[in-house]
């Protein structure tokens, strides 16, 4: 874990650290650099608007960076992530002294975020030869003014639990899907839940899907020689009042099935359980900051693979509410585990506030929004707005698509009482958030998130996992409680 530290006067101890700052603050006209000419250079051409950066003459700093002021309002395009992504991936030094004294909230917590989330690197997962003396960040000083200390401490506190369950949901993600199965994901969560007394895992194995009537979730984990499971993580930081729950997708490798996809965009299909990975991930968050709040997730995990019992498109499969899916795309399996999952999280907490569930479900979401918006689609106003609010307060921001009765007939079937995909293949993110939305009850607000643009961080031609959107269902959970 990185550790943090807030100080409000520069010692000895940050002597070495790797200084982030921006012209005019109070950091540059301390006496060990307002008489260094670099740092005067430095400081002028990030008056101008360009960065400035050295490993060298810096002393008793190992590196310094300036970065132009307008970074540190910049809630938009994210320019001060974007400078310091490359310099945070290859640090000279385990330690960075952040000044914090003139920044936006959002920025400063999106930057945290990125700092926390340095404590996983692919080469952890220990499939690559590599250095074992690589330079790694350990430690952030955090500069403020002593007014603010209070303030920025409780910010902290939020965004490192946002950033280890972040960590945690990409540990996962990331790992090959041979390893990564249904019920890798359980032990895996079951390990990580011990550390927190509040939280106890309910796990269903084949056989309790078959038994509780989960047809949906047998129909496209049966084809796999490694079986389906849910899983529900509960959460009793209170002892009563409603259950606020969160369903994920956790399809850990999807080959389409029957409807195969093509080699290209099987690529990265072991990521097609972030939906889950992330719902485990967001349960450790709360737990670490304890909040006084009973939720449960439910993670919904398959494998959608071929085999002698592979669903077959024209099946039909019975949901644990009863309804009847026509299954005339096997390639549209996500919907198809969250829709049992949904309607199993209302029948087992009646009294429930709202669920949300997040899936990597649909390209076309990437289409419409691209790669910086997750889709949000619900019927709900009020979650909606909140949703909304809390996507920008965090800057893990969601855009509303509409989801309304004019798409019934994209979930027509005259065989089944629904059926999986629309057969013009047109308004096919909404198409799947209705057909979704028959499997919450009228009474439980519910709200749809589709990830597929966001779960994944991309860069230089190569994805893994970015954790979110934690940091906007934190920040909303957070928002609720009030």
């Amino acid at each position: 874990m990185i550790r943090y530290r807030l100080i409000t006067a520069l010692s000895r101890e940050q002597d070495g650290c790797h200084l982030i700052t921006f012209p005019g603050s109070t950091l540059l006209l301390e006496e060990s650099l307002r008489d260094n000419p670099l740092i005067a250079e430095m400081t002028a051409l990030a008056e101008q608007g360009t960065l400035a950066d050295t490993c060298f003459g810096c002393g008793p700093f190992a590196r310094v960076t300036v970065v132009p002021r307008k970074a540190w309002h910049d809630t938009l395009t994210d320019s001060l992530l974007s400078t310091l992504r490359p310099l945070i991936a290859a640090p000279v030094c385990s330690a960075v002294l952040l000044d914090c004294t003139d920044i936006h909230d959002t920025v400063l917590a999106k930057t945290l975020r990125l700092l926390f989330n340095q404590a996983h690197r692919l080469t952890d997962l220990g499939l690559k030869k590599t250095s074992d003396h690589a330079m790694r960040l350990k430690h952030i000083d955090a500069y403020s003014s002593v007014n603010e200390s209070a303030r920025l401490e409780a910010l902290f506190n939020q965004q490192q639990a946002i950033a280890n369950g972040m960590v945690a949901a990409r540990r996962l993600a990331d790992l090959p899907s041979e390893q990564c199965t249904p019920q890798f994901v359980v032990e895996e969560a079951m390990r990580l839940c011990a550390d927190f007394p509040a939280l106890r895992c309910e796990v269903l194995d084949e056989k309790a899907i078959i038994q509780q009537g989960l047809g949906l979730l047998h129909a496209v984990g049966k084809g796999s020689a490694r079986p389906p499971r849910l899983l529900a993580i509960h959460y009793d930081g209170a002892s009563s009042g409603p259950v606020r729950s969160y369903v994920g997708k956790g399809i850990t490798f999807d080959t389409g099935g029957l409807w195969l996809k093509e080699g290209a965009g099987m690529y990265t299909m072991k990521y097609d359980m972030c939906g889950a990975a992330n719902v485990l991930g967001l349960m450790l968050s709360i737990a670490e900051l304890d909040l006084p709040v009973r939720v449960m997730g439910v993670l919904a995990l398959a494998e959608n693979a071929i085999g002698p019992e592979a669903m077959q498109p024209g099946s039909v499969a019975r949901a644990c509410n009863g309804m009847t899916v026509e299954i005339n795309n096997t390639d549209a399996e996500g919907r198809l585990v969250l829709s049992d999952a949904i309607a199993w999280a209302s029948q087992r907490h009646p009294e429930t506030r709202y669920i949300i569930d997040l899936a990597t479900l649909t390209g076309a979401v990437v289409k419409a929004l691209g790669y910086e918006l997750s889709g949000l689609m619900t019927q709900d106003t009020p979650l909606r707005h909140a949703l909304t609010a809390a996507g920008e307060q965090s800057g893990d921001e969601v855009w509303s698509l509409p989801l309304d009765a004019r798409f019934t007939k994209q979930t027509e079937s005259a065989i089944a009482d629904l059926c999986n995909t629309p057969t013009n293949n047109a308004a096919i993110s909404a198409s799947a958030a209705w057909l979704l939305h028959h499997f919450c009850p009228a009474n439980i607000p519910w709200a749809h998130l589709d990830v597929s643009g966001t779960a994944l961080w991309r860069e230089g031609g190569k994805s893994v996992a970015s954790g979110r959107p934690i940091p906007l269902l934190m920040q909303h959970l957070l928002n609720d409680l009030g």
